[in-house]
């Protein structure tokens, strides 16, 4: 079968960053489906693992952390699906990635596909949305369904993957949402997506939020680096709770997070399949659910530009837009 995989970690400008090669056909075992990759979305964790360092890899590495396809056979202990079936996901980042024409995934962290979506739309979404999900309502323990209704978020990396998704659920959710943007572009994005206010990350965070009226903010999500980690302490109400996505070497003072007695949050999508955790199946349910808002017209795809084929050279194309830090929405390449 297709793929495109690495065996050296190079700059995204070298051909030999990614590759195309010829693997041998998996087989489904266990809770795993066999899926036929129709579309997959280039992620910044694909540039991460990408990214040049001094490795190389004895036989292909494949990674790609987000697919829609059709499944092509069960696991003998798969109850969830069958073959034909239309799923989405975004893997599990401890085993092979998504980059392939057949992969392996366990089917208790896939979904059955939005109907109403193209498989390029439903690519888009899965990563970016267990991501949101998770920050917002796991970690924060906002209510999803509208139980905590008139309370304010900032959502810095609002036009990025993670915050085109996080607005439009926040927004579901009753929230207040303040979403950054910098640009005529990412402004309209986010605006379009549901974002009550939005605040310039490229200016005094602190002195925007104020300016719109809100002394603190209940819930802050950083979705991107965290260079923002002092305004967000200053902004965040007491009690409050901070979710971030990225690890950093950054300072993360803690004094004001303590005289607030204010939470912090990690989030990371793949901890549950990384760690076979228990309620693993939580992300299958969570997908259901959003492909079940999807096509009712709750939730759109954050889908902006779709290349193809699936191809080493397309691929490549794809995660240099993204290592460009200029990407609204997401990016998906289709078809092998």
């Amino acid at each position: 079968m297709k793929a495109v995989a690495l065996l050296r970690y190079l700059p995204v400008d070298d051909p030999q960053c990614l590759v195309d090669v010829e693997l041998p056909m998996p087989r489904a075992e266990g809770h795993d489906l066999l899926v036929e990759v129709k579309a997959v979305s280039v992620n910044p964790v694909d540039a991460k693992v990408r990214a040049p360092k001094d490795k190389a890899e004895t036989t292909p590495r494949v990674i790609g952390y987000d697919a829609a396809g059709i499944v092509s056979a069960v696991g003998p202990d798969v109850t969830l699906f069958k073959p034909g079936d239309e799923v989405w996901y975004a893997g599990d980042i401890t085993r092979t990635g998504t980059n392939q024409q057949y992969h392996l995934v366990d089917a208790r962290i896939a979904g059955r596909k939005p109907a109403s979506l193209t498989f390029a739309e439903a690519a888009a979404m899965p990563l970016t949305t267990i991501t949101a999900w998770e920050a917002m309502f796991d970690r924060l323990g906002i209510d999803p369904d509208g139980a905590d209704k008139g309370q304010s978020i900032l959502l810095i990396g609002g036009a990025g993957g993670v915050g085109s998704i996080a607005i439009q659920l926040a927004r579901r959710a009753g929230l207040t949402v303040i979403a950054t943007a910098s640009r005529p572009d990412t402004i309209s994005w986010v605006r379009d997506l549901g974002a009550s206010h939005v605040v310039n990350h490229r200016e005094d965070l602190v002195a925007q939020v104020r300016g719109l009226g809100f002394r603190h903010v209940d819930h802050i999500a950083i979705f991107n680096d965290m260079r923002h980690w002092a305004a967000c302490v200053e902004l965040i109400r007491p009690q409050g709770g901070i979710v971030a996505i990225d690890d950093t070497d950054l300072p993360m003072p803690m004094g004001g997070m303590k005289t607030k007695a204010a939470s912090l949050h990690w989030e990371f999508m793949f901890a549950r399949p990384m760690h076979q955790t228990p309620d693993m199946i939580e992300q299958h349910r969570l997908l259901n659910r959003v492909a079940g808002l999807v096509d009712a017209g709750e939730i759109r795809t954050t889908l902006t530009r779709t290349l193809s084929p699936i191809n080493a050279a397309t691929m490549r194309e794809a995660h240099a837009a993204v290592e460009s830090g200029r990407m609204i929405g997401k990016i998906v390449v289709e078809g092998f």
